[in-house]
């Protein structure tokens, strides 16, 4: 009965294996990816409140995507973000796209936060929100 029950498992777990044949691709690189534009709805917001900042990146190929951002705490009340595409090879379409993502800032004192996005070689896009 032990022998049938073990066969069974090892059966099991063969059955179980992992598949060659899935639909995940393998991550080759990572590189930077330039932020098109940025959208705050709002302006002002009050200090311990929540608000999501969207950002857009166009992307060349469906075998690219976001892969996250470098936020970067400059001073007080100064803030850097770089986004970061992940870059696959494998079978994918050839065609650009548009993605957002999303930053959720939560600021902790009042004042007047100024983000800058990369968005290119030396270039950025500079925001304020103003928090009370």
């Amino acid at each position: 009965m032990k022998k049938l029950l073990f066969s069974m498992l090892i059966l099991g777990l063969s059955i179980t294996s992992c598949d060659d044949d899935d639909d995940y691709q393998t991550i080759e690189s990572i590189d930077k990816i330039k932020i098109d534009s940025v959208k705050i709805v709002n302006d002002t917001m009050d200090v311990f409140s929540i608000q999501s900042i969207k950002t857009y990146s166009t992307y060349p190929s469906h075998c690219e995507g976001f892969y996250g951002y470098d936020y970067v705490h400059n001073d007080n009340l100064t803030r850097t973000v770089t986004a970061y595409k992940y870059i696959t090879s494998g079978p994918c379409t050839q065609e650009t796209y548009t993605s957002a993502n999303q930053i959720n800032f939560s600021p902790r004192r009042t004042g007047t936060y100024t983000f800058k996005f990369w968005n290119g070689g030396n270039s950025w896009i500079t925001k304020t929100i103003v928090v009370e």
